[in-house]
């Protein structure tokens, strides 16, 4: 064999080699090292749904909702979750320090402005709100919840009835302008028109001035009978004002804006009117607390709705005469409604109660890939991922095993979600709705 095929055939072999070596690294992990243990010592790996897991529908007391990101207004009568309504309070601030309306001025109009920036809901269906002035101090560094209500002046500023129309441009003065809502609070009277025109000018001076002065507007909504909708409106956008239209000795046509922004405190005040028409499942759950109810349906909704409440009350016998680690853990849950109006929430979220207080699980520090809480279209479901947390559980790293919620809304946070959706509950009659049931599946590996 001359030299040039010796060298050939040698390469040829370390190729050969190389290449197995590199799809040799390529096997399941889970896998990894099995053919290299004797038959008695292969790991075992299972997987299980059957793990006991307990759950209902409880009833969220408030939600935070000072300086809310959105304003938002409205009533929705939900087939299952009854009837809600929204109103907010808000302040409002002087465009300018500086306010000069000339000699003899006299009210022309006033006009509320809310630009659109979404909505939840049926907005065919008519709205009716009604508008008063504040009467109360409101102030941007408290916390405001949605059970909260302020005090208002009995004057009846404005009554508006509207089809929402939040896609639709508005023609004014032969101008078209975005879709926003107008609302007119000179309608009954110039009371409040003439308050702010006849004003001192040192209350322009400042914010803080006005808003001693002015304290701000509350705009309640009355319930709808069917259907209905919640509003969204953005304050960053400059057609959410006040405009005070009106003419003096020198000019006929004059105005002046009070501006609605992030620097003005804000809340909302949502009522759900007890959940007296809602569907009896859930008001049993939550009103009666019914909590083997749950076995069959549980229910999310947003803006301080419902939260549901779970627990694993055997999983610290999970790992009882044996060592396990845990190789995944997923809680998952389908969406049990058809309803494309009533959209399910498309984030969800995942506490811990630690002796009364609410905190994440260690799971959620790996990130919302991981984690999970995102609604998957396609699938039509949920699912939280709680390995690290179940794994020290059984390993008794936990003094206590707490019960989790999940719900709609973040409580520390001002972004607020209106969604609801309904829930196959952890062992629903059906068998079809038993397949996609509320459910735990660990992955484990015994290791003894």
């Amino acid at each position: 064999m001359n030299s040039k095929l010796r060298f050939f055939l040698s390469s040829l072999g370390i190729s050969l080699l190389v290449i197995l070596v590199l799809f040799s690294c390529k096997k399941d992990p889970y896998e990894v090292g099995l053919d290299l243990l004797p038959p008695g010592d292969t790991l075992k790996i299972n997987t299980t749904d059957t793990c006991t897991v307990i759950a209902y529908t409880q009833r969220v007391d408030s939600v935070y909702t000072s300086n809310c990101a959105e304003l938002s207004l409205g009533s929705l009568a939900d087939p299952i979750f009854g009837s809600s309504t929204i109103s907010l309070y808000t302040q409002l601030q002087p465009s300018s320090s500086s306010v000069s309306f000339g000699t003899a001025p006299a009210v022309d109009s006033l006009i509320l402005m809310l630009y659109y920036s979404g909505y939840y809901g049926d907005t065919t269906t008519q709205q009716r709100i009604r508008v008063y002035e504040v009467a109360e101090d409101l102030h941007i560094d408290s916390a405001y919840y949605s059970n909260r209500k302020m005090q208002v002046y009995p004057n009846l500023l404005s009554e508006l009835t509207f089809k929402p129309s939040p896609t639709d441009s508005v023609k004014v003065g032969g101008t078209m302008y975005s879709a926003h809502i107008r609302i007119n609070l000179s309608k009954y009277t110039n009371y409040f028109a003439n308050k702010l025109l006849y004003g001192p000018a040192s209350v322009y001076s400042t914010n803080a001035m006005f808003n001693l002065f002015m304290k701000g507007l509350y705009i309640e909504t009355q319930p709808v009978n069917y259907g209905g909708a919640y509003l969204k409106f953005n304050i960053s956008e400059s057609l959410s004002k006040m405009i005070l239209f009106f003419h003096n000795q020198s000019a006929d046509s004059l105005s002046y804006s009070f501006l609605l922004n992030a620097g003005c405190a804000r809340l909302l005040h949502i009522d759900h009117n007890n959940y007296v028409d809602a569907d009896q499942n859930l008001k049993q759950q939550m009103v009666n607390h019914d909590t083997l109810l749950g076995r069959n349906m549980l229910y999310l909704q947003g803006f301080g709705g419902t939260r549901i409440k779970f627990r694993m009350p055997y999983i610290m016998n999970f790992a009882k005469n044996r060592k396990i680690a845990i190789n995944d853990a997923l809680l998952m849950f389908d969406n049990a409604s058809t309803d494309t109006t009533l959209r399910p929430p498309p984030t969800i979220i995942l506490i811990r109660d630690s002796s009364g207080y609410m905190g994440s699980v260690i799971d959620e520090a790996e990130g919302s890939s991981y984690f999970g809480g995102m609604y998957n279209k396609t699938t039509g479901s949920y699912y939280f991922r709680l390995t690290r947390h179940i794994q020290k559980l059984i390993d008794g790293y936990y003094s206590k095993n707490r019960e989790l919620y999940i719900q709609v809304n973040d409580p520390t946070s001002s972004s607020l979600l209106m969604n609801r959706v309904t829930i196959n509950g952890y062992n629903p009659l059906s068998p079809g709705a038993y397949l996609s049931r509320f459910r735990l599946q660990i992955t484990y590996t015994l290791l003894n």
